[in-house]
């Protein structure tokens, strides 16, 4: 018995520190909300113009993904259809696996997933956490993803942030950077930044997980009908017994 309250502990010992909040830099919350299409739409408009010459989001259609959020499919081949792809195609790209794994030194993921396996709270803040490395090979560096693969896609969107370090430590201490600072704006202002940034999660969220609102829905009516069936099984149970003492 000793032994498994020894296991029971350790397995929980760091999700306990993790609830308390562990180390490392704190997560920044996304406020997403899968009720707001319009926010959704510009979402996919970043996700095509941005995202997707490297990202593909292989299970989702175009189609699906325009009826659920409101485009219409005028609207939808003008502005992100691109070459010879219909709305009935999975949005999918035509870059190799091999090719991205020889160039940025990794498989590119496919982003269908990404608020699933990781959180949207976690790719909002990895999106605003890009700063200056020059020890790395894009020159820059990542908050919350340390030796990150990938450039800055929005670095001229938001500007150049500098790295903060922990109290105590400067540049010759690797891993001991604990925020980042804006040093150079870009185009946009910080709080505008932070909406296209929000506006990009939402969408990828939604796409995680395309049916989550009406599966929330579904949900309250089951739990509704099996409330009245609780009422009426109680009252039927009375009924029956009435004359049992």
């Amino acid at each position: 018995m000793k032994y498994a309250i020894l296991a029971l502990t350790l397995l929980l010992t760091p999700l306990t520190a993790m609830a308390a909040g562990g180390h490392g830099p704190k997560l920044q919350d996304a406020d997403v909300d899968l009720k707001d299409q319009a926010s959704m739409q510009r979402g996919a408009k970043y996700y095509v113009n941005y995202c997707q010459g490297c990202h593909s989001l292989q299970y989702v259609r175009y189609q699906r993904m325009a009826q659920d959020l409101g485009i219409p499919e005028d609207e939808l081949r003008e502005n992100l259809l691109f070459g010879d792809a219909e709305p009935a195609d999975m949005m999918t790209i035509p870059l190799k696996p091999a090719d991205g794994e020889a160039w940025f030194g990794t498989e590119i993921p496919d982003l269908t997933l990404v608020t699933r396996w990781r959180s949207p709270d976690w790719l909002y803040s990895y999106l605003k956490s890009y700063y200056v490395d020059d020890s790395r090979p894009y020159g820059v560096n990542n908050l919350f993803f340390p030796d990150v693969g990938m450039p800055h896609p929005f670095a001229h969107l938001q500007g150049i942030q500098a790295p903060v370090y922990a109290e105590g430590h400067g540049e010759e201490d690797d891993g001991h950077v604990v925020d980042v600072k804006l040093v150079e704006p870009g185009q946009l202002t910080p709080t505008e930044y932070d909406v296209m940034v929000r506006d990009l999660t939402n969408f990828l969220t939604y796409v995680g997980e395309p049916y989550k609102l009406e599966r929330r829905q579904l949900g309250l009516y089951v739990l509704l009908f099996l409330g009245l069936m609780f009422i009426l099984s109680v009252y039927m149970k009375r009924e029956f017994w009435k004359d049992v003492h």
